[in-house]
């Protein structure tokens, strides 16, 4: 029987609820950085105005954060699992080096899109 505290359970939950929040968020991030571009249009044709042709990056970007959102939903729960199953048999999951340096250059990549792309596209 393990030794079970309240303490680390009560820890995983937490984190699958920071794995939550964090999903979401980067869901209606993504939501709204493909709508972004269509409110500009929008704004643009009450005051008269002409723009350029659309590129889609702003769609494709935006369906492409909401995408990683919902990935990061289902490895936050898969996370969870893992950890409650380790807590029962009174061990640790730590979380993989490979899996950490993926998940922190797929972050870094979406950064340094945002930083350099999406402000040279009109």
């Amino acid at each position: 029987m393990s030794d079970l505290r309240a303490t680390d359970v009560l820890a995983n939950e937490r984190t699958f609820l920071a794995y939550a929040r964090t999903a979401l968020a980067f869901i209606a991030f993504g939501f709204v950085i493909a709508r972004f571009t269509l409110y500009v249009r929008e704004a643009a044709a009450l005051v008269h105005l002409t723009l350029p042709p659309q590129t889609g990056i702003g769609a494709a970007f935006g369906s492409a954060m909401a995408v990683f959102g919902a990935a990061c939903g289902l490895y936050g729960g898969y996370r969870y699992v893992v950890t409650a199953r380790a807590l029962r048999r009174d061990q640790v999951a730590p979380l993989g080096d490979r899996t950490a340096l993926l998940g922190a250059a797929v972050i870094a990549a979406i950064g340094l899109i945002i930083a350099f792309v999406l402000p040279t596209v009109r």
